[in-house]
């Protein structure tokens, strides 16, 4: 029993991103050697994301509440740098994607589509849906990971408990530590949950399937890779006037590789805010940027959504100038915006963008369709983009604000700790 319980202490102070790394190396070697017990250590992969996802809507509504009921007169948090860096970023990818969209034209071999789920009717129908979240019944919104919900009325409670007398808020207090230790406990099994994804992923679905899309697939992971590596680097740049890749690296490791295989912007929110809590941020602003930004950071949405509707638009011959390309761009980041709050994610909301240039609707599901074979790998690459660059904007409207903070930072991921 000593041997383990040693072995399970080393195990636990090691890197987390290495052993994540080991995990991923095991997963494609087993699927590649013995594909059904791969399918099988699926169930490790699938209890990993449900645990996230299970502590994930308590995780933000303890810690938003606690966080307001406590703070301090005086505290001035970075919300209004990190609101615009989301919008700015989320605009900046879907035009890389009209520039990518046009440099490199995509046609499609569009297949009958099979899904039954009804895309929006407009824009104006997310947003409805979103003000809708907002009034959630509390207990649902808890029960259903209906994040923009859980932060309405944790942030309600936490402004009206700030007059509630002390025993409350260190009962709120130690309410929020305690869930943060159940968190700890849970990335702790990041590398088994991964190795269960890749495995299970590789044994039941293989790459074969998506040959025929290579060039589309090309040009959505280019986009995302352009943002990752270029405009979000030159963002943090011009914001701090350090050199960003420290930390673009840092979010992309601990938050990407994560994001990649879970599939679930959601399911990454304990591992963002564990992150920000590594690198010493406020916790009054990432307990709200973090839950913010996987509903309404959607660089990557806006992305596919760019992508793949004037992907549909090459392939019917349909003519696109500049000036609607541009229209495109602001109606795919508001839409991206939204993403979270409509059934099916991104790729129901192509048809909208898609309507700007007449594209009839079964046209447009038909791309939908075909969204959905090649989820695999553009689902996984827009979430790792989306997840990431939460933690990433979150922590350049500190750093931007408080250079002291950022130094210590930075020694913090020189040193592998973050």
């Amino acid at each position: 029993m000593d041997f383990f319980i040693a072995l399970f202490k080393k195990i636990a102070s090691g890197s987390l991103v290495l052993q994540i790394l080991v995990g991923i190396v095991a997963g494609i070697l087993l699927a590649t050697v013995a594909p059904e017990a791969a399918a099988s250590v699926g169930l490790f992969g699938s209890l990993f994301v449900k645990a996230l996802k299970a502590v994930a809507p308590i995780l933000v509504f303890v810690i938003v509440a606690s966080s307001l009921a406590n703070q301090s007169k005086g505290t001035h948090t970075n919300m209004r740098s990190i609101v615009a860096l989301y919008m700015v970023g989320t605009f900046m990818s879907a035009f890389v994607a009209v520039v990518m969209s046009f440099m490199f034209p995509t046609e499609m071999t569009l297949v009958a589509s099979e899904t039954a789920i009804a895309p929006p009717n407009g824009i104006a129908e997310v947003m409805q849906t979103l003000l809708f979240k907002i009034v959630d019944n509390p207990v649902n919104a808890l029960a259903s990971g209906n994040f923009i919900g859980i932060l309405a009325w944790a942030i309600a409670l936490g402004l009206f408990l700030r007059h509630a007398g002390e025993s409350t808020k260190v009962f709120l207090k130690d309410a929020s530590d305690g869930v943060s230790q159940i968190v700890k406990l849970v990335i702790r099994f990041a590398p088994l949950g991964i190795f269960g994804l890749v495995a299970n992923i590789i044994a039941t679905t293989g790459f074969s399937v998506l040959a025929s899309y290579q060039h589309l697939i090309f040009v959505l992971l280019s986009c995302m890779f352009i943002i990752a590596l270029i405009v979000n680097p030159l963002i943090v740049f011009f914001l701090t006037r350090k050199n960003p890749y420290p930390l673009v690296f840092t979010c992309l490791k601990v938050s990407g590789i994560t994001a990649f295989f879970t599939r679930s912007s959601a399911a990454n929110i304990p591992v963002n805010m564990d992150l920000c809590k590594r690198l010493d941020l406020h916790e009054d602003t990432y307990s709200v940027s973090i839950p913010l930004g996987a509903t309404v950071n959607m660089g990557g949405a806006a992305i596919t959504i760019t992508v793949m509707s004037l992907a549909a638009v090459h392939t019917l011959g349909i003519n696109v100038d500049i000036a609607t390309a541009l229209l495109l761009s602001l109606v795919a980041a508001v839409s991206a915006c939204g993403a979270s709050g409509v059934a099916g994610g991104s790729l129901l909301l192509i048809p909208l963008a898609c309507s700007l240039f007449g594209v009839p609707n079964d046209i447009s599901m038909q791309v939908v369709a075909a969204g959905f074979i090649i989820g695999v790998i553009q689902d996984s690459a827009e979430t790792a983009l989306n997840s990431s660059t939460d933690a990433l904007f979150t922590a350049t409207a500190e750093f931007a604000k408080s250079p002291e903070k950022r130094e210590a930072a930075y020694e913090v991921i020189a040193s592998s700790k973050a």
